[in-house]
């Protein structure tokens, strides 16, 4: 049998390496990414069983639209306010860093606002609206969340998860023109998580139809954003530890083996979560803070065999 002289299979080896690592390695190019979104008057759905409010929104919703990009890319965004609304209304993003008073500035009814910036920071961040009174604007429901991808993508330090998903968390005002009681954190009756009461909770309302769920052993990566006006969120999961923190989403600032971590008004983290493999189990990922998690501040998920296979993949990170 013919064989290689031991210093050219060991040459051979290193280039074949060397070439993995810089294929790995390769920063992904940036790009410009187009957001487009439309302030909305509307009423939406607060609760389980269908209770109504008057909400400002992002494309109708609460929160607004997912935004996800990579570190480097450009945001080219446009706000349209259209001459329906009522209200002055902007755009507050956390990952901009820009003049406050020329692209956070108010659009009117009727105008529309473009203008562009560069994600330099990885992470995850807060959206909102800046308009006068801007803790009103943010109570009814003008928020959401930007994530901005690493551009080395996945490490040993920021492993690949096997799911994703969203979850923000907000203050329910039902007096929806009460500014003075939403500054002053008088008459909030309910935690609102992806802009419903109990959304993922049918433990504690038994009209909640969703729950995020996971395979057993899957790491389970949640971004969360603390849309609250005034209260921070002791981030807990009831039943586990969170594996890793990236605290404001960077994996640059890791925590390991963290049982509780409080996430301050108008922050994001990043959290990670590893079921045991061996055996179906559950969590309920909870603000710890009591009077907010009975008023609603509950996710349950399910770790089991037969966890949906789309669900904390691809457009569903945030289920609505």
């Amino acid at each position: 049998m013919n064989k290689k002289p031991l210093s050219t299979a060991i040459k051979y080896k290193s280039v074949s390496l060397l070439m993995l690592v810089l294929f790995i390695a390769e920063p992904i190019a940036a790009k410009t990414v187009k957001v487009s979104m439309t302030a909305k008057e509307n009423t939406v759905v607060i609760d389980n069983k269908g209770t109504e409010y008057p909400a400002w929104t992002y494309d109708g919703t609460i929160p607004g639209p997912v935004v996800r990009v990579t570190e480097g890319d450009t945001v080219d965004f446009t706000l349209i306010n259209p001459d329906t609304n009522k209200n002055s209304h902007s755009m507050d993003f956390h990952a901009a860093v820009v003049d406050v008073l020329k692209e956070f500035s108010e659009v009117k009814p009727g105008e529309t606002k473009h203008f562009s910036f560069v994600a330099n920071h990885p992470g995850v961040f807060m959206y909102h609206c800046g308009a006068a009174t801007m803790a009103q604007h943010i109570a009814r429901g003008m928020y959401g969340i930007i994530i901005v991808d690493p551009k080395e993508g996945y490490s040993a330090a920021y492993p690949k998860p096997d799911r994703e998903y969203v979850l923000i968390q907000s203050q329910y005002f039902p007096n929806a023109e009460d500014k003075d009681g939403m500054i002053e954190n008088r008459g909030w009756t309910g935690s609102l998580i992806n802009g419903k009461i109990f959304h993922y909770d049918p433990v504690h309302d038994e009209n909640a139809s969703l729950t995020l769920q996971s395979k057993p052993g899957e790491r389970v990566r949640i971004f969360f954003v603390n849309a609250n006006i005034n209260n921070p969120v002791a981030f807990h999961p009831i039943a586990g530890i969170w594996d890793k923190v990236y605290i404001n989403g960077n994996p640059k600032n890791t925590l390991t083996g963290i049982q509780t971590y409080n996430v301050s008004v108008a922050t994001a983290d990043t959290f990670d979560l590893v079921s045991p493999a061996d055996h179906p189990t559950n969590n309920a990922i909870v603000d710890h803070t009591m009077s907010a998690a009975m008023r609603g501040a509950i996710t349950v998920l399910m770790n089991m065999p037969d966890a949906d296979s789309k669900l904390g993949k691809g457009d569903n990170i945030l289920i609505r």
